[in-house]
């Protein structure tokens, strides 16, 4: 480190010394660059930059900038590099020539006079903003002015015509508009359902931040429940079909202990809900082994993590895990494995895609405490993935019969569906009952006393205990009747 910073004074002590020698050998060193190829060192952005003229300022600037930085300097310093420094005068180029042959060229034939060029006179003082070889504004605008000329040909009333049709057709597809208002519900109108904005509250009203994509969330959703019904779904009946050497319940026992690792790492959620669905597909297309079982699951969550987390954990750390049971060769080659046979298609809609958008909406037309209802909807939510019989549910049926039930839960004399509900979740109260009642039986009963990670989990303080919660024993059949319109 430290023969890199004295070669980089050394560099700039040169530099220093070369800028101040005489007039003459700084005009033989711009003559020397003139005719090579300018470095990427040389081209800034400073006042007083000039490219090809003052190669050898604009490298000591750029240097002396570098050194100002090391030293603990600001950025404010590097926009002030080079500002005191005169211009340097120079004739008209050669451009200047060859644009005005190039436009002669093309006004041949037409009885156009070219617009006179003003002088371009550099003065030792620039204004801020423009470099040595720049136009003044005054110049220009008495180029823009002498270019403007009657015998010009404009556009025709045909092309006026197209040209404002292409401009209303941006205002509508884009929502180019200085009202909010309408910007906010102009996109609606080509979506296939309907918006009743009296009675249903919107979700995709902020467009001040980016993240939200609130003009597209229609578009996104929509895909993503095209994408949960064409493709990237499991069997709903590999145990009995594919595998011969594992049952339901080992499923459920590697779910758990995969819930115990992604909760010991502070893996995010997503990591999970995409590891679950990498054993199922993987479990639909390939036979294993009840002792390879949890090697699977050790796989499927590296990729997992690798797709969803910033710093995913190692594959000795993985390893570690099953106390030794397996070495890092078969870790890598299981994943190899789980790839090919998924086709190397990791992207794949879950439940957790689908519940997040659900319980936003949720929340917008709930009067009481809206992080208990997230927290029960996720509760409830990662409840499924240690049944079997559920995966005969779309991802997106399962979010949002899981928001029914936390509702439900909270609320157990309130019909927990609304209008708003089934806007977003494009689901009816009749459609979530299966689902529902099978949600119901687990939150009641529980997955067991061998399957205690996801219980323990949301038993703590920073879910707010709602493990815990009390859920009446039936749900009343008229929360399941569809609303009459």
């Amino acid at each position: 480190m430290s023969s890199w910073a004295a070669s980089l004074r050394s560099s700039a002590s040169d530099a220093t010394a070369e800028n101040a020698g005489g007039a003459g050998r700084a005009k033989a060193a711009a003559g020397a660059q003139a005719g090579k190829r300018v470095a990427l060192g040389n081209l800034t952005n400073v006042v007083g930059g000039g490219g090809r003229l003052g190669a050898a300022d604009a490298k000591l600037g750029s240097t002396k900038s570098i050194v100002d930085v090391k030293k603990g300097g600001s950025f404010a310093s590097l926009r002030n590099v080079n500002t005191g420094r005169g211009s340097i005068s120079e004739p008209a180029s050669d451009k200047s020539d060859w644009a005005l042959s190039q436009h002669d060229s093309a006004l041949q034939g037409k009885n156009v006079s070219r617009p006179s060029v003003p002088n371009i006179v550099t003065t030792g003082g620039s204004s801020p903003g423009l470099s040595e070889d720049s136009v003044s504004m005054e110049d220009a605008m008495s180029t823009c002015n002498s270019i403007e000329s009657s015998d010009l040909e404009c556009l025709d009333d045909g092309d006026s015509s197209i040209a404002a049709s292409l401009h209303c057709w941006a205002n509508d597809k884009l929502c180019i508009s200085d009202s909010k208002d309408v910007a906010a519900f102009n996109w609606r109108k080509h979506s296939p359902i309907p918006m009743k904005t009296d009675n249903i509250f919107d979700l995709d009203n902020n467009h001040e931040d980016p993240q939200l994509c609130a003009t597209l969330a229609y578009e996104i959703y929509k895909n993503l429940r095209d994408a949960e019904q064409t493709r990237k779904r499991p069997s709903t009946n590999f145990v009995e079909t594919t595998q011969t050497d594992m049952s339901t319940n080992m499923r459920a026992m590697l779910i758990d202990w995969l819930v115990e690792v992604t909760e010991e790492y502070r893996l995010v959620p997503e990591t999970l809900y995409l590891t679950v669905n990498y054993i199922d597909r993987y479990l639909s297309v390939k036979e294993i082994s009840r002792h390879r079982l949890q090697l699977l699951g050790v796989a499927c969550l590296l990729i997992a993590a690798k797709y969803e987390e910033i710093c995913p954990p190692q594959v000795e750390e993985l390893c570690y895990l099953t106390d030794d049971s397996y070495t890092k060769d078969e870790v890598l080659q299981m994943e190899a494995s789980v790839l090919n046979h998924l086709k190397f298609e990791m992207t794949a809609p879950t439940e957790k895609c689908f519940l997040r958008r659900f319980v936003c909406a949720a929340q917008l037309c709930d009067e009481g405490s809206t992080l208990h209802l997230e927290y029960i909807a996720n509760y409830i939510c990662e409840l499924s993935l240690l049944e079997y019989s559920l995966l005969c549910y779309a991802p997106s049926l399962v979010a949002a019969s899981s928001v029914f039930l936390a509702k439900f839960v909270l609320k157990p004399t309130k019909n927990p569906w609304n209008s708003t509900l089934s806007y977003y979740t494009q689901y009816t109260p009749s459609e979530l009952h299966g689902c529902v009642r099978v949600l119901h039986r687990l939150f009641c009963v529980g997955p067991g006393s061998h399957l205690p990670a996801i219980r323990e989990k949301y038993s703590q303080h920073k879910y707010k205990f709602v493990a815990k919660k009390y859920c009446p024993p039936s749900i009343p059949i008229e929360f399941f009747q569809d609303a009459t319109s």
